[in-house]
C-alpha cells in the first residue's frame, strides 16, 4: 500500500530527529518519511501442487479480509486437467472457482462446490523464440515471475499484489500501473477451460478470438480455467524514486508525469494536504539497491493521527504537515518483479473504480473532498494509469482509464465505501473492478460494456446449465435463481 525509505532515503537537509520524526510534547511518528520501496518476502517455497496427496479441505473458506465466507458442501483439489474432468463429472449444482481469497466481492462463495487450482501451478513452458509463457492456473504470480526471471524474461507489467493465482487475476481484471501499460490480461494469448460438464476448451488468440476476448476477464463465469498462456518481454530493472508533493501540486502535474514515466502512480494522504509519488523507469546499471518495506509503520502513524485526533480534521492536517519532511526521498533499483509488487501484511477492505482518464483528476478531488468528510478515514487513496483493451468484460474495454482505489481497515465498518462513492463513480462513468466492493447490477453493467451482450453468449454456449453462477453472479448477470 504504502512503502516507506529505509537506511537509503536521501535527504536534501539531515532531518532534526533521525528516521523518526519527532512532534512537540515527544509523540513520534513514521509519517512519512516518504513512500516508497517494497520488496518481496519469503511465501511457502513448497506448494499443494508439489505434494503427493492432496492437502485436507477446510470446512470453512473465507477471503483475505475476513468479509466473505462460505461452508460450501464440497471441495474439490485435483492434481491435473483430467482428475479436474473426472471430479466435475461426478457432480451437479453449482461450482466456483477458489484462488488466493484477494477479492471482496462474493465472487466465490457457494454453498454447493469450491475447486481449488492450487495444485494446478507450475510452468509448462516457455518459449524464448515467441516469448510467450504457458502456466498452470494455480500458479501465483510470484512464482511465475521468479520463473521468468530465471530464464532472462518478465511479465510486461505486474500487480501490486503478487500472491494471487494467474487464473484468478485474469479472471478479475487484476492490473498495475502505467500510462501505456495494460492490464494482466491483455498479454493472454490462449487459454485452456474445462467447462462444467467435462469438455476441455481451448481458445487461441488466432482460432477463437472473440471467444479469448470473452475468457480474459470472465469472473470464472464460463469453466475451470486450467493453462493460461501469456506474452512475455526481456527481462529488466528498474529505477524507482518516491517522493511527498503538495497535493495540489501533485494533481497538476500528474498527467505529465504520467506521460514521461513508464510506471506512474501516487497516494493521497488524507487529512495531510499531501501525496505521495511513486515513479518507476528502465534502468541499465548495475548498482542494485531495494530498501526494505516499512509500510506498516505508516499506516500505524496514519491510523495513531486519526485516532488521536479524528474528531478535530483541521488540528488533525496541521499536526500531520508539521510532521512530514518534503525533503525525503528514495531511490530504490532492481528486478521489475521486486520493486513493482508490495506485501500487504493490514488487512482492508477495498473499493476500486477506473474511469475515462481524462476524467481521472477531476473524479479524485472529488473522492479526496467526499473521505475527508469522513473523520474515521486514514488509508490513503490509490491512483494509476491503465491503457484501454479489448478484453469484453475488461473495465478498460476501448478506453484509458485512471484507476481509484479507497480502503477500509478490515475491522472497520467498510458500508459507506458503496454509500459515498458509488454515486460519484457514476457521474465519472466509472467501471468497478470486479473483485472490489460494489453494488451495480445487471442493467447498470449492461450499459457500461459495449459487449455486455456477446459476453453473455458465450457464457450460454460454454455454461447452458449455469453452473458456474452463484448468488453474486447471478446478480451480476441478471439471471434469475434456479
Amino acid at each position: 500500500m504504502i512503502r516507506l525509505p529505509t537506511a537509503s532515503t536521501t535527504h536534501a537537509h539531515p532531518p532534526s530527529a533521525g528516521r523518526r520524526l519527532v512532534l512537540q510534547g515527544g509523540a513520534s511518528l513514521a509519517l512519512l518519511q516518504a513512500l516508497g520501496a517494497t520488496t518481496l518476502t519469503h511465501l511457502a517455497a513448497a506448494t499443494d501442487a508439489e505434494a503427493d496427496t492432496p492437502p485436507p479441505a477446510p470446512s470453512r473458506w473465507q477471503n483475505w479480509s475476513g468479509l466473505q465466507q462460505a461452508t460450501p458442501a464440497r471441495w474439490l483439489t485435483p492434481a491435473d486437467e483430467d482428475a479436474l474432468r473426472e471430479a466435475l463429472a461426478r457432480t451437479q449444482g453449482e461450482l466456483r472457482p477458489v484462488g488466493s481469497g484477494h477479492s471482496f466481492t462474493a465472487l466465490v462463495p457457494t454453498s454447493a462446490t469450491l475447486v481449488s487450482l492450487d495444485r494446478l501451478a507450475g510452468v509448462v513452458d516457455i518459449d524464448p523464440v515467441a516469448r510467450t509463457v504457458t502456466a498452470w492456473a494455480g500458479t501465483r504470480i510470484q512464482a511465475l515471475a521468479r520463473a521468468l526471471d530465471a530464464q532472462g524474461l518478465a511479465l510486461r507489467n505486474q500487480p501490486d499484489v503478487d500472491v494471487q493465482t494467474l487464473a484468478g487475476a485474469i479472471a478479475t481484471g487484476t492490473h498495475g500501473t502505467g500510462a501505456t501499460l495494460p492490464a494482466l490480461h491483455d498479454d493472454v494469448v490462449a487459454m485452456r477451460i474445462v467447462t462444467p460438464d467435462g469438455r476441455v476448451r481451448m481458445l487461441r488468440a488466432e482460432h477463437e478470438p472473440d471467444e479469448l476476448a470473452a475468457a480474459r476477464v470472465s469472473l470464472g463465469a464460463l469453466g475451470l480455467v486450467t493453462q493460461v498462456t501469456l506474452r512475455v518481454v526481456p527481462a529488466f530493472n528498474l529505477h524507482r524514486t518516491v517522493w511527498l508533493e503538495p497535493l495540489e501540486a501533485m494533481l497538476a502535474q500528474a498527467p505529465a508525469l504520467a506521460a514521461r514515466h513508464r510506471h506512474f502512480e501516487f497516494y493521497v494522504l488524507p487529512f495531510t494536504g499531501y501525496a505521495a509519488g511513486i515513479r518507476h523507469d528502465i534502468y541499465t546499471g548495475q548498482d542494485l539497491a531495494l530498501p526494505q518495506p516499512a509500510d506498516e509503520d505508516v499506516l500505524g502513524d496514519l491510523k495513531a493521527l486519526r485516532d488521536w485526533l479524528g474528531r478535530f480534521p483541521a488540528l488533525r492536517q496541521w499536526v500531520a504537515q508539521r510532521a512530514i519532511d518534503p525533503a525525503m526521498r528514495e531511490e530504490a533499483r532492481h528486478r521489475s518483479f521486486r520493486l513493482l509488487s508490495s506485501v500487504r501484511a493490514t488487512r482492508f477492505n477495498e473499493t476500486e473504480w477506473h474511469v475515462p482518464r481524462a476524467q481521472g483528476i477531476a473524479c479524485l478531488r472529488e473522492v479526496v473532498r467526499r473521505i475527508e468528510q469522513r473523520n474515521e478515514a486514514f488509508f490513503p487513496i490509490e491512483f494509476r494509469y491503465v491503457r484501454g483493451d479489448g478484453a469484453w468484460l475488461s473495465p478498460f474495454h476501448g478506453r484509458d482509464s485512471c484507476s481509484i482505489a479507497i480502503h477500509a481497515a478490515a475491522d472497520e465498518p467498510w458500508q459507506y465505501l458503496l454509500s459515498d462513492f458509488l454515486p460519484l463513480m457514476q457521474r465519472h462513468q466509472g467501471r468497478p473492478h470486479w473483485g472490489k466492493l460494489h453494488s451495480l447490477r445487471a442493467r447498470e453493467l449492461a450499459a457500461l460494456y459495449p459487449r455486455w451482450a456477446d459476453f453473455q453468449a458465450v457464457r450460454q454456449r460454454f455454461d447452458p446449465q449455469q453452473r458456474m453462477l452463484n448468488v453474486h453472479l447471478r446478480q451480476l448477470f441478471g439471471v434469475a435463481a434456479a
